[in-house]
């Protein structure tokens, strides 16, 4: 396992370039004295940290996340002098606005509301937006800005807001600033959001008849029911039987499709509400490509179709190989989303199926000049080479030394080494907040040679240009692990190294909320099995942080999905969404070509993942090997077909 650390990046900076000896030294000073604040954290979390024994820490870049460790057990015992000297202490840093949050919530409980005044530097948090308010109301600070501000967060409750709220509701409405129009609003706004708890909730303060009118929509949104069809005929009764009936959609397209006519005309619904629940119902049955998917489509009306829905309709024209129908429905998009390489290239192949071979040559000349995936297809249509601008800037060491040397960087790459991830993309937030966009890219190339590669997924991108640094969007890191492991299984080195940037853009330490874990999120169970069958030691879940363990099982495990599937893009949907989809959609589109079978995929997060881990491997070929093999041959398993070369079209040659 290879793991750059910032002492050995400075090492390579001093062979290289002259860097001052004192940097170096301190470089090795903070390396050296990564154990003794790993120890100091745990001990302050654990309740057990002695400062006069770590004396010796008080100097690192660190020691206030120590004390920000140890205050943190139990804010409410915290002395309002201590907390004041820590966040004047560490002011400008993260960790004082980490500590603030917890210190206001702290002094809200106690209600201390001077001291949560005079520490109040502004939030994001409702939460803390209501206790500054109840702050000012106890203070006699009422006024109308604090009205303003107490009618802003309410607009923003369609979903349930923080119980310190309630207090600011109460005196907002004693004061006659909570009107029936603005509770209407805010039930409004909830029945979009099919909170039907929060409406109940905002039509407590209405007079009588608007309560029970506002209850039996709730009740509406909980479950159809034929009271409706005696409401008031108003746009509002109308936006509330739409929102009932597209949430019967989700759940019962049939039922809602039956119901449907009998509300509209019992309310008099235009074409908008009914369009809404129509989209719903269309949706519903198409992403799972159902009998009825091609008629519901067409009975949306078009001023209902936003760019999701024209994607399906194309889905489900290719699913059922109308190539026509396919071709009609892409043409209706807007012109920005045909203009996508995805749209571009699939105009062209539908073009293709039914015949006009000159319109999609030209289709796929305009879709071959991006290199993503579709791009990639697009220029083995052609036989052309691959478009590829990579941009490889040259700051200078200088350049690279300052922002390395900046204090939050400094702390964050060290709390990155030490397995803090939130703390470490705090103190890289508010670097990053300061930086211009140089700094910003040279940022994410320290933190490259820090490890820590996601910065290049969060923190690229704003510019246009971004997007062409792919050393650093591409790291390439566990080399030999990933070469010895796809040769011992007959994979292509370059798959691995995708799987793994779209795993977990090779972070050992990656955990999913399904509990996949390590560099390619491999699942215990599945581990444990993968072990077996090799017979390989089973050093139980977490032995799947260890990156070589992690490599050898996940990379043993694609090669059994690709025995078991035949080819690599059918294995590609299965590690990512398993085999109970995998086999339906085969079932449904036995007979469909890879590209069209991927873009029919029901799920969108496999279907983007199986065109992304494609992309990633000509990427990653190019990196390894300086050419690549056609994207239309990996996905088909031919490892042996010509390979391709790559050259940056004149239009997109990188600035000098």
């Amino acid at each position: 396992m290879i793991r750059s650390s910032f002492a050995i990046v400075l090492v390579v900076l001093v062979a290289t370039a002259g860097l001052l000896l004192p940097d170096f030294a301190k470089a090795q000073s903070l390396e050296a004295q990564r154990p003794q604040i790993r120890a100091a954290l745990e001990a302050a979390e654990a309740g057990r940290f002695d400062a006069a024994q770590s004396a010796g820490l008080s100097g690192h870049p660190l020691h206030g996340w120590v004390e920000f460790a140890t205050l943190r057990r139990d804010p409410d015992a915290i002395s309002n002098t201590r907390a004041q000297a820590f966040l004047k202490r560490y002011e400008g840093q993260a960790v004082a606005e980490s500590f603030r949050a917890l210190w206001l919530a702290a002094l809200a409980r106690r209600q201390d509301w001077p001291a949560l005044l005079s520490a109040w530097k502004g939030s994001n948090n409702t939460a803390l937006q209501c206790a500054e308010l109840n702050a000012r109301q106890a203070t006699g600070r009422l006024d109308a800005q604090w009205t303003a501000q107490a009618q802003e967060i309410w607009r923003q409750g369609a979903k349930s807001l923080p119980d310190g709220c309630d207090p600011v509701f109460a005196i907002l409405a004693s004061r006659g600033g909570l009107t029936p129009a603005l509770r209407w609003e805010r039930i409004e706004a909830a029945a979009a959001e099919r909170q039907s708890a929060v409406m109940r909730s905002a039509a407590r303060g209405l007079p009588a008849d608007e309560a029970a009118l506002a209850n039996d929509y709730a009740a509406f949104i909980d479950a159809v029911h034929p009271r409706a069809l005696n409401w008031p005929k108003t746009e509002r009764s109308r936006r509330m039987a739409a929102h009932g009936l597209m949430r019967l959609a989700a759940k019962d397209p049939d039922g809602a499709e039956r119901q449907l006519p009998r509300y509209a005309d019992a309310l008099g619904m235009g074409e908008a509400e009914r369009g809404q629940v129509l989209y719903q119902i269309a949706l519903w049955t198409v992403a799972s490509y159902g009998p009825d998917s091609a008629r519901r489509l067409n009975a949306v009306p078009e001023s209902a179709y936003d760019e999701r829905l024209h994607e399906w309709r194309v889905r489900e024209a290719m699913s059922r190989g109308d190539w026509n129908a396919a071709l009609a429905a892409l043409r209706k998009m807007p012109a920005a989303q045909r203009e996508d390489s995805r749209w571009r290239y699939f105009e062209a192949r539908l073009a293709e199926k039914t015949g006009d071979a000159a319109g999609a040559q030209r289709l796929f000349r305009e879709a071959a000049s991006s290199a993503t995936f579709h791009g990639f297809l697009a220029a083995d249509k052609l036989d052309q080479p691959y478009a590829l601008c990579a941009w490889i800037p040259n700051d200078g060491v200088a350049a690279k030394q300052a922002v390395a040397r900046d204090p939050a960087i400094v702390r964050a790459m060290e709390l990155w080494q030490l397995d803090r991830p939130g703390w470490a993309t705090s103190e890289w937030n508010e670097a990053l907040s300061r930086f211009d966009d140089t700094q910003r890219r040279i940022a994410v190339e320290v933190a490259r040679d820090n490890g820590w590669f996601d910065r290049a997924v969060f923190s690229l991108g704003k510019l246009p240009d971004e997007q062409r640094l792919y050393e650093l969007r591409f790291p390439l890191h566990h080399g030999d692990s990933i070469r010895r492991e796809a040769t011992r299984h007959g994979l292509d080195p370059a798959w691995v190294a995708a799987e793994i940037r779209a795993e977990s853009v090779f972070n050992p330490k990656a955990r999913s909320s399904a509990n996949a874990m390590g560099l390619m999120q491999v699942l215990p169970t599945t581990g444990a099995a993968v072990a077996k069958r090799l017979g390989l030691p089973w050093g139980g879940a977490a032995s799947l942080y260890d990156s070589d363990t992690n490599i050898a099982l996940g990379t043993a495990y694609l090669r059994e999905m690709e025995d078991k599937y035949g080819v690599p893009y059918v294995a590609i949907a299965a590690y990512n969404a398993g085999p109970a989809p995998t086999a339906r959609w085969q079932s449904q589109r036995p007979g469909h070509d890879p590209d069209f079978w991927i873009e029919t995929i029901s799920y969108k997060e496999t279907r983007e993942y199986v065109a992304r881990v494609l992309a990633f491997s000509v990427i990653y070929d190019w990196r390894l090997n300086g050419d690549a093999l056609p994207v239309t041959d990996r996905m088909l398993g031919r490892t042996q077909a010509r390979r391709k070369d790559f050259a940056c079209p004149t239009a997109q040659m990188p600035k000098s």
